[in-house]
């Protein structure tokens, strides 16, 4: 190990950690508006990469029909409970067609766009949208009915969605897996390191990405009122906040994040309908070293996962993923030893 070994590794380990710490921030984002530790963020992030590489190839992608399945579930779902609720057929019938309009919308809009053969952005951009449709009706169909049930519940929820969603992966994509074409071919030189384009294309997309969720948090109303909600769910509701509506942007804004992470992972590593699972995980390290509630935390606890990581890839390839995810157990311990309060005092 010299200095410019050290360099490299460290370069990879902050690209990496860029992607996580997009996951992380999704990961915390969910769990303090929702509840929910959200384990299949990082199937959002295999979806995205698998979207794009059927795009690629000419072909209608999987994730096309698998969006319109769940998009007929939900709207009959939200037709019944809005009918039992109100008995009012008309209002039933409107909040029906609002949650299958936008997947029917970019379904159509998939179909007839996937043997046109359009440019590597246009197809990035409709992989993005196609699996950003996943958030809402992931939310409405397996959880927003249990929104009242304690975290232990909706963890349990959350390992049969991963289950469900790695297994339809299988069927719509296959086993085998996808590599994306980079979106910038160029190649730099700093010193001892050689940058891509794709890592730089990474870093800007990742920064920019966290700049803007700031500002919506901090600027919008919509993102105010989320903030509401993960503040005081009770209270944000007494304000006339929806939480029903809360839950659905959130899982909105994740499904978006890790669509966004898996069109920047596809030209680094091979995709498989599985994939999303380790990298998903990554992520949640980088949460949980957040205590599950700290955006800054989260990306430095990503930065942090990303190098570990590398480092351990260099001196034992065979044990990088053991070293990361041990990392999770002192950082328990840490936090369970500062914590002054157990579950009974609630």
């Amino acid at each position: 190990m010299d200095f410019s070994i050290a360099s490299i590794l460290l370069l990879d380990g902050f690209t990496n950690g860029a992607v996580y710490a997009l996951l992380g921030l999704a990961t915390v984002l969910v769990f303090t508006v929702t509840r929910v530790i959200f384990i299949p963020q990082g199937e959002f992030v295999a979806y995205g990469a698998l979207t794009l590489a059927m795009l690629q190839t000419g072909k209608t992608p999987g994730t096309v029909w698998l969006l319109m399945i769940l998009a007929v579930v939900a709207a009959l779902m939200e037709l019944f409970e809005r009918w039992q609720h109100h008995g009012n057929a008309v209002r039933a019938l409107q909040s029906a067609f609002k949650t299958l309009a936008f997947p029917a919308l970019i379904s159509a809009l998939s179909i007839w766009a996937a043997p046109q053969q359009f440019p590597l952005g246009v197809q990035a951009a409709l992989s993005v949208a196609i699996v950003t449709a996943f958030g809402p009706l992931v939310y409405r169909v397996a959880y927003q009915s249990l929104e009242a049930a304690t975290p232990l519940v909706l963890l349990i929820v959350s390992v049969g969605v991963h289950f469900a969603m790695t297994g339809l992966g299988l069927l719509f994509f296959g086993a085998e897996g996808f590599r994306n074409p980079p979106f910038w071919d160029a190649r730099f030189s700093v010193g001892p390191l050689s940058l891509s384009g794709q890592t730089v294309i990474t870093f800007i997309t990742s920064l920019a990405l966290i700049v803007l969720l700031w500002l919506y948090f901090e600027k919008s109303l919509r993102g105010k009122a989320l903030r509401a909600t993960a503040v005081n769910r009770t209270g944000a509701r007494l304000m006339g906040i929806s939480s029903h509506t809360s839950g659905q942007l959130t899982f909105l804004l994740a499904a978006f994040i890790g669509a966004l992470s898996g069109l920047l992972i596809g030209p680094t590593t091979t995709v498989f309908y599985d994939s999303g699972f380790l990298i998903g995980l990554k992520g949640f390290v980088a949460a949980v070293i957040a205590g599950l509630s700290s955006y800054p935390g989260a990306l430095l606890g990503a930065l942090f996962v990303g190098v570990v990581e590398s480092f351990g890839s260099f001196w034992a390839s065979a044990f990088k993923e053991v070293i990361v995810f041990t990392l999770v157990l002192p950082i328990l311990l840490v936090r369970s030893l500062r914590s002054g309060h157990s579950d009974e005092d609630h």
